[in-house]
Formats: structure tokens, sequence, C-alpha cells
């Protein structure tokens, strides 16, 4: 049975939630936007084709990857089995390919023109995914530097749901949740109170 992985990474960047997309250089669905994938190679596990698929677009490894879901078939694609994994990247730290064919690019993840092989359900399942984990878990320490604040990391569950926060009961969520920690330093910033440093106890994927 023909398997393949697709990967949906998304980052933050200008305050919204954005995604990478491929522009096919071939048929099926050639000029069509698409997320990163392709078949496992010769020996090749499923979650080492994601790990490989996501260093080769974005020069990164060591972030958040999951398995997202199975999908028997994606439109036309050729693959009778499509597995799908989503990471999150911080973009400061991403280095895309530079190739004019197969162009990789950043999309806002909300208001997309239709995808090739029905990439859009994939999209909207991760998305829902991600949403979720923000309730129970760390996710979101790829997205962020080894220290921030909680305003820096309130924009970021901001991005995510597509809606404002409160910043009081934002910041009870999180320090409640027991996923970060004080480092004792302070960030100054302009005439504005010297804003506390944070940090994630720990950077690797929870497993609630």
């Amino acid at each position: 049975m023909a398997a393949a992985v697709v990967v949906v990474i998304f980052t933050v960047q200008q305050e919204r939630l954005s995604v990478l997309l491929i522009e096919r250089a071939a048929d099926p669905g050639r000029g069509e936007w698409a997320l990163p994938g392709g078949v496992l190679r010769e020996g090749e596990s499923l979650d080492g084709a994601a790990a490989r698929k996501l260093a080769d677009e974005t020069g990164v490894s060591e972030v958040f990857l999951e398995q997202l879901y199975t999908f028997d078939r994606l439109g036309e694609g050729r693959a009778e089995v499509v597995v799908t994994y989503f990471a999150l990247v911080d973009v400061a730290q991403v280095r895309l390919r530079t190739d004019l064919e197969w162009r990789p690019a950043w999309h806002p993840a909300r208001g997309l023109p239709p995808l090739a092989f029905e990439n859009e359900r994939v999209l909207r399942y991760a998305e829902e995914r991600l949403r979720s984990k923000l309730e129970y878990t760390n996710v979101v320490y790829s997205l962020l530097p080894a220290q921030f604040t909680l305003t820096e990391m309130q924009r970021v569950y901001e991005a995510i749901l597509g809606e404002p926060m409160d910043k009081r009961n934002f910041r009870r969520r999180v320090v409640g949740l027991g996923i970060v920690r004080e480092t004792g330093q302070t960030l100054k910033r302009g005439a504005h109170r010297p804003a506390r440093q944070y940090e994630f106890i720990s950077r690797a994927p929870m497993t609630l």
C-alpha cells in the first residue's frame, strides 16, 4: 500500500498564525499551493520521514512535531494512505529554501484559497488540535525564545486562537498550568515598568 507523509508547519509572524505551503511544480496540481509532504524512502519510518521533511523545508529540528491523523487518500494524490503531522517553529530560526521550483512561502492560516489534494481538510484538523493543546500543554514552546515575557506568550496564544484574551485571566491560566517559571530576569523597554521574564519548565512535548 502506497503511503506518504504530509506536515503542517505552523509559525506566528506579525501576530498571525501562518502555515508553510509549497507551490507545486508538477502535475497533478501544478501551480497550486499544498502542504509539504512526500512518499517514504526505503526503510524510513513515518516519524523519520516527517522529521526529514520538516528539516528539509525549514532547516530546523528539535521542535514540536506530532502525528496528527491518517487520511485515506487526499484529492488526486497517488498515495492510498496519507499520515499527517503538525509542527511548530520559531520563524526567526527558519531558513526556507530559495528554489524557484517547488517554492516555499508562509501564508496566513486563515482565509486561504482552496489547496491541492484537499489539504484544507488537513489544515483545519491541525488548527483544531493546536487550539485544543493550548488548554493543557506547553505546545507553544517551539514558538518562543528561551526567555520571554508573559505578554509575548499571550500574543502567541491570541494569534493561534484568532481572538484577544484578558491579560489577568491569561496569566493566571498559564501559571496555573505549571508549564512556565520566572527566570529572575527582567526586560526593560523604554519608560515602562520592567517586565518579568519567564521560561518553560520543559522545552519538550508534554505527554498528558
